[in-house]
């Protein structure tokens, strides 16, 4: 899919990986992106930034809690509003706290769910839309489980298997679903696992987990978006690609359950 001339929504779009990506989208040629996160995210000086490299009203910023339902149905309606159409959504939007797990489940799975509901709707051919594409954003932990952070690595793998599910219904959609796993990346969410003083479950202390985090190798969040750029231009639908410690992405495939028997 060429990114020239499309309009796209990236939640969590102020900062990190979404701000990163937004930037390489227009870079790509994209005609406009928007821009959905918290109202506290400093999205509006994001979005001028954009605007001032690109120009004027290539970008906007739309207050949304994708954990609110209401708000993010609200934050779509405005996009289409404004630029009548959508053709790539990206949804990055996350937290990695286990301490306050049910939030962090809200946020995770089911601010992807609500996002990708209302991207099938909005660009759906069964819908009557021109079809498009969906990147939700899980992590390696979506594919390998972490130790460190047990309920946030089940969210991910949740990402993981949603994405999957819906890539079955492309005739139907004309929508390819893609998942990208980045590994640990310098973000304020990393910052602020790696500087928490709570953790879930009782079973891990901090001196463990800054042990674990400091033997992880980070990798800037701009590679990380480049990898996202690189799977909405060649990825088919389906694809899920790893792009860790700072190295080229990779596509996996999730191997059939009934190849993958051993003895209890």
């Amino acid at each position: 899919m060429s990114i020239e001339g499309k309009i796209t929504i990236v939640t969590g779009g102020a900062n990190g990986i979404g701000f990163c990506t937004a930037r390489k989208l227009l870079r790509n040629g994209a005609k406009a992106v928007a821009l959905l996160d918290l109202n506290d995210s400093g999205g509006e000086s994001a979005a001028a930034d954009l605007n001032n490299e690109f120009g004027e009203d290539r970008a906007i910023f739309v207050a949304c809690d994708v954990a609110k339902s209401e708000e993010l149905k609200e934050s779509f309606k405005k996009v289409i509003d404004t630029y009548e159409t959508l053709d790539i959504l990206v949804n990055i939007a996350g937290i990695m706290d286990d301490a306050d797990w049910e939030i962090m489940v809200d946020v995770n799975y089911k601010g992807i769910v609500h996002g990708t509901i209302l991207g099938l709707h909005t660009m759906g051919k069964y819908k009557g839309g021109n079809g498009g594409t969906i990147v939700n954003m899980s992590s390696v932990a979506g594919l390998d489980g972490i130790p460190i952070a047990p309920i946030y690595g089940g969210t991910q793998y949740a990402i993981v298997g949603f994405t999957q599910s819906l890539k079955h219904y492309y005739e139907k959609t004309g929508i390819r679903m893609m998942t990208i796993c980045p590994g640990l990346t310098t973000t304020a969410m990393a910052a602020r696992f790696m500087s928490t003083k709570e953790h879930a479950m009782d079973l891990l202390d901090e001196e463990t987990a800054a042990m674990a985090m400091a033997g992880m190798q980070k990798q800037p969040p701009e590679h990380v978006a480049s990898a996202i750029i690189q799977l909405i231009e060649e990825g088919k639908n389906g694809a899920i690609m790893v792009v860790e410690n700072n190295q080229p992405p990779f596509g996996v495939e999730i191997p059939n359950y009934t190849t993958l028997q051993v003895p209890i």
